[in-house]
């Protein structure tokens, strides 16, 4: 399968999202939220300053941008960002991916410890939810680095990538934004031998995410050079290799159809240089298999 290049070079793309007939994008280290037109257009929607990652709407349509360094989310009302919810009360690590269901509920993943200390114990950690109005609590705890949040077709489970676990872990959604009946979605591969220095041998790390029609999870696996399409219980129906020199770091389904998937790639995640160099892209295929269509606004995380 042949990717095409999509779209202007950035520091480090992540978060891709299909909103309203465009691609909507993070770009880390230029600090601000691009919007691509499907001609590969770019505009600057918003500047953030904290470094923004997750992207989400309100049911009000109102944009929803994690500050990560700040530990925040920010929303955008008349041009202007304010601040949404404070996390650093809850967060060990960088605030990073958000999940923002029909109802309000934004679920927001963090790192859990310094992920640019290679020293630093990989420890384990948490998911808030930010209910609407700003309101934060926990919803799920002892996550081994949960990445992207991904709501499932039937709209009443949260699926949370723990990157550092090799797996998919899947949650029941309440009524109240609770996540209740944790249980394993799918797992590839062994976890760490050393869950606390879990980076060392590593040898599948699930990123970014999305859902299509049939339940089946589109995952872009940031040690493996590649995206997959896994079914639960964790077959592998298809992979993706990636070009030569770039690794995946998340996946968006959209486009007129619902089945171009979108891949941020770079050559790697290491902040030095990916601040100070453009060589991060967005690449594009035909997948034939659509987006899904669910209750919620959460379409890849």
């Amino acid at each position: 399968m042949m990717f095409t290049e999509f779209g202007p070079v950035g520091n480090f793309y992540e978060a891709p999202r299909w909103h309203e007939g465009s691609w909507w994008v993070s770009d880390f280290y230029a600090h601000r939220v691009l919007r691509i037109d499907t001609e590969g257009s770019a505009a600057t929607v918003v500047e953030v300053d904290g470094q923004p990652g997750g992207l989400g709407w309100l049911p009000d349509g109102t944009l929803l941008v994690v500050s990560m360094r700040d530990q925040q989310v920010v929303r955008l009302v008349g041009g202007r960002v304010t601040e949404y919810a404070d996390l650093a009360a809850v967060f060990s690590g960088w605030a990073n991916d958000m999940c923002v269901t029909s109802a309000g509920y934004a679920y927001v993943s963090n790192f859990g410890f310094d992920l640019f200390d290679p020293h630093a114990v990989t420890s384990r950690t948490c998911v808030a939810v930010v209910a609407p109005g700003g309101e934060v609590r926990i919803a799920a705890e002892d996550l081994a680095f949960p990445n992207a949040c991904v709501v499932a077709p039937n709209g009443h489970e949260l699926i949370v990538n723990e990157t550092l676990a090799s797996c998919h872990t899947a949650f029941t959604i309440e009524d109240d934004g609770t996540l209740s009946r944790r249980r394993l979605w799918a797992r590839l591969g062994d976890p760490p031998a050393d869950p606390d220095h879990a980076l060392v041998d590593l040898t599948y790390g699930p990123d970014g995410a999305c859902f299509d029609q049939m339940g089946h999870l589109w995952v872009a696996d940031a040690f493996g050079h590649r995206v997959l399409l896994i079914a639960e219980g964790g077959e592998v129906l298809r992979e993706l290799k990636m070009p030569h020199g770039l690794n995946a770091y998340a996946c968006c389904l959209g486009g007129a159809t619902g089945s171009t998937l979108l891949v941020a790639a770079a050559p790697d995640h290491d902040a030095t240089k990916r601040a100070s160099t453009t060589e991060s892209v967005l690449l594009v295929t035909e997948v034939g298999s659509a987006i899904a269509a669910t209750r919620s606004r959460c379409r890849e995380f």
